[in-house]
């Protein structure tokens, strides 16, 4: 029954191995069969007198070749040098030794004679270290059309092995020289701007020449390719043979010689109990490091006191937009209402840079990107559950500097911070306060002074005004530009995780703060109701009592069908 034989270009295989490589070991056994002969079949002439004569020649040498013409075998670890007969003839002679590693293997060369010779003739490796290529592994195309063209990563990938080797020591005046490349040129682009993993390779070779001309170079080829990364993964091209047959190699020429060989891996087996005791000291090396994290992390999270929430925000000022000068800075401060708190160290207050503005579509806009944060606690106090609690407000003004460093008032703008948790970008319109008459402009123009608000929470509503209505009959004002923010929010507090019942207690709490909005009508209407729901508390406390007894009378005979 005929050998399965199977093609040297089949595909490989990429393992991934915890173990040190250096345990990796392979047996290649090569083996020569019959010449495959021409490619159409013709009727052989008939043997003359001389040429049976010299058949008889020939098969009597046949019979006496040397074993290793018909086969051979040799075990490789990882990274092991075995020399081939070209190597043993140019590294015998000192002069050919120009590297330390020529110098290295002119020595191993040396001994290997004393000790008899080297016992391998057709199989011989190249190590990472030596200066060989496959230029078939770097063959651009994958098809065998002759239109196609290599893709961008293609292209980069294929030097990445050549550019390893290239790599030659320079001296410190090059290197101070060439840190920047002025123009570079294609090929200095194709081989530097390559992110690439380091990778170490080994080839397998082969010396498939006649008996007696071994040692030249165009008869070797590569039977294996071997690499292993940094990350454990090893890719071996061809993949062992194992069970699916030998590879077949194929000569060019007039006898078009045939070649099989087959590839295993021979590594030795971890014993089960090296195995278990592996596996004792990993689970002891991850437990000491899930230790040393918990260490790092802690395991409990801090929390906060029962019936207080607890709102963390982490803000940015993105840009200014729509202003009328350049050179924008933005101050801004948090007042936070009662039943507010916030840490001792927690800063309320802060100043992003001066931005230039630049113009995008019509509008000048300065890009701040300037980050805050803001970490505050909402306590419930004694007051009635009726009453409304108010939610933090950022008050911010724009300003912007002259050329004599002389600022500007470009706009006043409050926000009141989200109540609901996430992501929030928002835009906050802007306005200042103006004068009549162009004479307030021009000596803000020349000058650089403006109206300015001595208390800035008059944006809103004042933090120091008790009164019922708060007039600005004659207050003049111009619209300018906008400041947009993004706030992440986050709030906490133990009503989230409690049961159904202390969720429900603290409903009332939650529900003040979260239907709380961003604009002042809402905040006017729920104000003005509970006015109204006094008012009548009130009339009818002032009512006589025989009057609300018959009005419930009469309300309830009205009930009934």
């Amino acid at each position: 029954m005929a050998e399965a034989l199977r093609s040297v270009d089949a595909g490989g295989a990429v393992y991934r191995s915890r173990d040190p490589v250096r345990n990796l070991r392979l047996r290649v056994r090569i083996q020569r069969l019959a010449s495959a002969g021409p490619l159409l079949p013709q009727a052989p002439p008939p043997p003359a007198g001389r040429e049976l004569l010299g058949l008889a020649e020939r098969a009597a040498t046949g019979a006496r070749r040397p074993p290793q013409e018909e086969e051979e075998a040799a075990e490789v670890g990882w990274q092991e040098k075995l020399f081939s007969q070209f190597e043993v003839d140019l590294y015998r002679s000192e002069s050919a030794c120009q590297t330390p590693l020529d110098r290295q293997y002119h020595e191993e060369i040396l001994k290997l004679e004393k000790a008899g010779g080297r016992k391998n003739h057709r199989i011989f490796t190249y190590t990472d270290h030596d200066r060989f290529t496959n230029l078939e592994e770097h063959c651009l195309k994958v098809t065998d059309s002759d239109h196609e063209v290599p893709s961008y990563l293609a292209e980069r990938m294929a030097n990445v092995r050549r550019r390893r080797q290239d790599r030659r020591p320079m001296e410190a005046s090059a290197l101070k020289s060439k840190i920047i490349t002025w123009e570079p040129t294609e090929e200095f682009i194709k081989n530097n701007h390559v992110i690439n993993t380091p990778v170490q390779t080994m080839y397998i070779m082969g010396d498939l020449g006649p008996y007696g001309k071994l040692g030249h170079r165009e008869y070797e080829h590569v039977l294996c390719t071997i690499k292993v990364d940094g990350n454990g993964v090893i890719t071996v091209k061809p993949d062992f043979t194992g069970s699916k047959g030998a590879y077949r190699i194929e000569l060019d020429g007039e006898k078009r010689e045939v070649w099989k060989y087959t590839i295993e891996n021979v590594s030795v087996q971890v014993q089960p109990e090296e195995e278990e005791r592996e596996q004792c000291v990993f689970r002891d090396l991850y437990g000491r490091h899930k230790e040393y994290l918990n260490g790092l992390v802690g395991s409990e999270f801090e929390m906060i006191l029962p019936g207080a929430l607890r709102l963390f925000v982490n803000g940015e000022i993105v840009s200014a937009q729509g202003y009328e000068y350049d050179n924008l800075y933005v101050h801004f401060f948090l007042e936070l209402p009662n039943q507010w708190s916030s840490p001792a160290f927690q800063q309320l207050s802060g100043v992003t840079q001066t931005c230039a503005t630049k113009t995008v579509g019509w509008e000048n806009m300065a890009y701040f990107c300037y980050p805050f944060t803001l970490d505050m606690f909402f306590t419930q106090g004694d007051e009635s559950e009726d009453s409304l609690s108010q939610w933090p407000v950022l008050y911010f003004e724009v300003l912007s500097l002259d050329f004599w460093q002389r600022y500007r008032v470009e706009g006043y703008g409050s926000l009141v911070l989200p109540a609901s948790p996430g992501l929030h970008v928002l835009t906050i319109p802007t306005w200042r306060p103006v004068e009549l008459g162009t004479v307030a402009e021009l000596r803000r123009f020349f000058i650089g002074g403006s109206p300015e608000l001595e208390d800035i929470t008059y944006v809103r509503i004042p933090s120091t005004f008790k009164g019922e209505r708060l007039s600005r009959f004659g207050f003049r004002t111009e619209t300018t530009g906008s400041v947009t923010f993004r706030l992440y929010c986050l709030q906490q507090s133990k009503a989230f995780l409690e049961t159904s019942a202390l969720r429900q207690r603290m409903q009332s709490v939650l529900d003040r703060l979260g239907d709380f909005s961003q604009q002042s009508s809402v905040y006017d209407v729920l104000e003005a109701f509970q006015r109204a729901r006094r008012r009548m508390q009130e009339a009818r406390e002032s009512l006589p009592q025989d009057l609300i007894s018959t009005s419930a009378s009469t309300a309830h005979q009205l009930q009934e069908p």
